[in-house]
């Protein structure tokens, strides 16, 4: 991973001398076009057991405040700018997929409650299964009170549907109401759980 790293820094030092004009823009496409490939084989790993690319990446971060909430979207849809506009807080933003590799928190004041954000990596198409460490992603938005969909603007519907599908696919019911559970008191005995249905966290 280490050398990975290297390769990214390397690209984005010569992106940063590089002028901005219509002689370098297709240098800087390329650029653009390595430097998000290189992201993408930071977070997907690949067979064969072992660390692997994205291992040791922090996709979880400590719990605070009363609430959280999670940024949950495909890569560059615009969490990290939101989550920067909301908190004030920098999460870095440029014209290129998988730029956030990690989760960024960030924390707000509502009526006197703090709200912690979090700006997650963004997931893909076969996040649930692993592809893209969309597992590991997946369940940090698990430990979140509130999950916040981020669409890009030109394809709405078709991205929510496809987020909704994997979120689900990893235990996550959104917008569902959580299952009625009722106790019966018995003269002896422990407390005996029996489940009629499989059991998903709920996300209103």
């Amino acid at each position: 991973m280490s050398s990975t790293l290297a390769k990214i820094a390397e690209i984005e030092a010569e992106m940063a001398r590089t002028q901005k004009n219509k002689a370098t823009a297709h240098h800087l496409g390329l650029l653009k076009a390595r430097l998000a490939k290189l992201r993408r084989e930071l977070i997907t790993p690949k067979g064969g057991g072992g660390g692997g690319p994205g291992e040791g990446l922090c996709f979880d971060v400590a719990k605070t405040g009363d609430a959280r909430i999670g940024f949950v979207g495909f890569p560059s849809v615009g969490k990290s700018t939101l989550l920067s506009n909301l908190a004030g807080v920098y999460s870095e933003v440029a014209a290129y997929e998988f730029t956030t590799l990690t989760t960024v928190p960030g924390v707000i004041r509502y009526k006197g409650a703090k709200i912690q954000l979090l700006d997650l990596p963004g997931i893909i198409e076969g996040a649930k299964d692993g592809k893209g460490r969309g597992r590991q992603v997946i369940a940090v938005a698990r430990t979140c009170n509130l999950i916040l969909i981020v669409l890009d603007v030109l394809k709405p519907l078709g991205h929510k549907k496809i987020i909704e599908n994997e979120l689900e696919g990893f235990g996550i019911r959104l917008n569902s109401k959580p299952p009625n559970i009722g106790f019966k008191k018995k003269d002896k005995g422990g407390i005996n759980l029996t489940a009629t249905v499989s059991e998903e966290r709920d996300m209103v």
